[in-house]
């Protein structure tokens, strides 16, 4: 069974293809080894992702752990991965259209067994380590952008480039913006921050309970809950260096992003070709 279905897997494929760079073999004789085809280690790195388990249980005869990785980090070295977020989330905003005019975000923290650069004491799991996603999403929970850093971390300090994450949209931004944010960011800081750059804030006031769906906070929640349910690698996260923890994520809301439209597109298409009723 794949990891992903066909309609997902096609179109992330197609555009991920595209932008891997034409190779150069300097070989003098040309004589290497058969070289593993992309789209098996692509199908791999996916598995990798969706199922989270290592390397060495995806790798098999026609691929090994070494290639998988190799291939993997020269595809962030070129910033394949980036690429396809960015691009995806600029067809979304073409065809759908991003609600920039609210947006949410929060913090997530995960176990993080194998340590790391985005590793530290997790306050939720007894001090062992862990790592934190600082997540922003749109009005509809689109992920627009993720800061890594270990769980010991605050999310207040983490909110401003988490909100600079907007910059990759250029000059596209509505005039009047609103963040909405739980209690954790209720500080003077915050406020200070959201008036500095621009954005209203709808702040949720510490030792106030309310329900997470009382406003339009709950959507990063959502957000939150696809990462983790849909993608093994990111609920619990094995890898050490955050290159690579970021490659994983951008991939996985090129997913969330081709899913969402593919999903809005077929609903248009199901409403505008209902028959009409005969008076």
């Amino acid at each position: 069974m794949p990891a992903l279905p066909s309609f997902l897997i096609k179109p992330l494929w197609t555009q991920f293809k595209a932008l891997i760079p034409p190779r150069v073999d300097a070989h003098p004789l040309g004589c290497h080894k058969p070289r593993i085809p992309d789209r098996l280690v692509f199908d791999k790195l996916i598995q990798v992702l969706v199922l989270g388990a290592a390397y060495e249980k995806i790798s098999d005869t026609t691929c090994s752990a070494t290639t998988i990785r190799r291939r993997r980090d020269e595809w962030i070295h070129a910033g394949i991965f980036e690429q396809l977020e960015q691009i995806a989330l600029e067809s979304y905003d073409r065809i759908v259209g991003i609600d920039f005019e609210d947006l949410a975000v929060d913090g997530c923290i995960v176990k993080a067994p194998c340590g790391g650069e985005a590793a530290g004491r997790s306050p939720v799991d007894r001090g062992k380590q862990g790592t934190k996603r600082s997540l922003l999403v749109d009005g509809k929970g689109i992920p627009l952008g993720t800061v890594v850093a270990p769980a010991n971390r605050h999310d207040s300090p983490l909110l401003r480039p988490t909100l600079e994450k907007l910059a990759r949209f250029g000059f596209h931004l509505p005039p009047k913006i609103t963040v909405h944010l739980d209690a954790g960011y209720d500080s003077t800081t915050t406020r200070d921050l959201l008036e500095e750059l621009g954005c209203a804030g709808e702040v949720a006031t510490q030792g106030i309970p309310s329900p997470i769906q009382v406003g339009k906070r709950w959507v990063v929640e959502r957000t939150n809950s696809w990462h983790n349910r849909g993608f093994r690698k990111l609920a619990i996260c094995t890898e050490r260096r955050t290159t690579v923890i970021n490659a994983f994520i951008a991939l996985a809301n090129s997913v969330i992003v081709i899913r969402r439209l593919i999903r809005e597109a077929w609903l248009t298409h199901r409403w505008d070709a209902r028959p009409l009723r005969r008076p």
